[in-house]
């Protein structure tokens, strides 16, 4: 029989109102408990807090801390649902500055959304790990974007995984930006690629950043431009946009008259 519902054994209360929302929001059945009592067959997996997960008889317990990105968690509770083999995992990614994601075990996608940033497609990796501590994962990462695609690839070197570079032609798919970016990245995952070997880099041309100093001149409202060593950092993902604009923001008040971060004009951005 598959099994199918995860139950919530806890009597921590927030991590309990916090799991139960996030697997109703996610449509999955749900059955709850404390711990000391009897849980049936028919349940898949039981989640708990790390303080009550050894006082839990049952053949699959995850346990879950009270905070911390939740993807890695949603797919182990989805490996255990399905109940399909979970020693070889691929994950795909659609790069951007919202990169999308998609985990596959086998032809079954486990979970699949958006991450915050480039830079947390390595975080989320070693969420997975600690997941799935005796599952090869092999990384699938789309060819577009080629500034966020640079900085995952150098993200990812970190953990020492197997990374493909996946041409993306025919692999967007529509809709809106969210789901497509999800969807995409699922048939990245289901596409082979080139295999990367050695560090990647982050390679930024002058067009790049004259036209993230354009961005932050209109986002300004033509108050300022972001100097180039800003840009790169932008760039780079060692600081937000938002952040420039606030350093211009508290470096140059809008009652100062019209200027570049930097000490240029606006027609001149360095």
């Amino acid at each position: 029989m598959r099994r199918c519902s995860v139950a919530l054994v806890t009597r921590d209360p927030s991590l309990y109102a916090d799991l139960a929302g996030a697997l109703r929001e996610r449509r999955i059945s749900t059955l709850s408990f404390l711990p000391g009592e009897r849980i049936p067959p028919s349940v898949a997996v039981v989640l708990t807090s790390p303080e009550e997960a050894c006082s839990i008889s049952f053949p699959r317990v995850i346990a879950v801390g009270s905070s911390g990105d939740r993807s890695a968690l949603w797919a182990a509770v989805e490996g255990a649902r399905v109940g399909v083999p979970t020693r070889d995992l691929v994950v795909g990614i659609d790069p951007g500055p919202r990169p999308g994601y998609a985990v596959l075990s086998g032809e079954a996608s486990l979970v699949k959304g958006n991450l915050e940033s480039p830079e947390s497609v390595a975080i989320f990796g070693r969420q997975l790990q600690r997941r799935f501590p005796e599952a090869a994962v092999v990384f699938r990462v789309g060819s577009g974007d080629r500034i966020a695609r640079d900085r995952i690839l150098q993200a990812l070197w970190s953990l020492r995984r197997p990374v493909e570079l996946v041409d993306e032609s025919g692999t967007t798919a529509r809709g809106r930006p969210r789901p497509r970016d999800a969807a995409s990245a699922e048939q990245i995952a289901r596409s082979r690629g080139q295999r990367i070997r050695g560090a990647h880099s982050v390679r930024i041309t002058a067009g790049e950043i004259a036209n993230l100093q354009r961005v932050s001149r209109e986002e300004s409202g033509g108050h300022f431009t972001i100097p180039k060593t800003l840009a790169v950092q932008v760039l780079e993902g060692r600081i937000s946009l938002s952040d420039a604009l606030r350093e211009g923001e508290r470096r140059y008040p809008r009652s100062v008259s019209r200027r570049v971060l930097g000490g240029h004009s606006p027609q001149e951005p360095s």
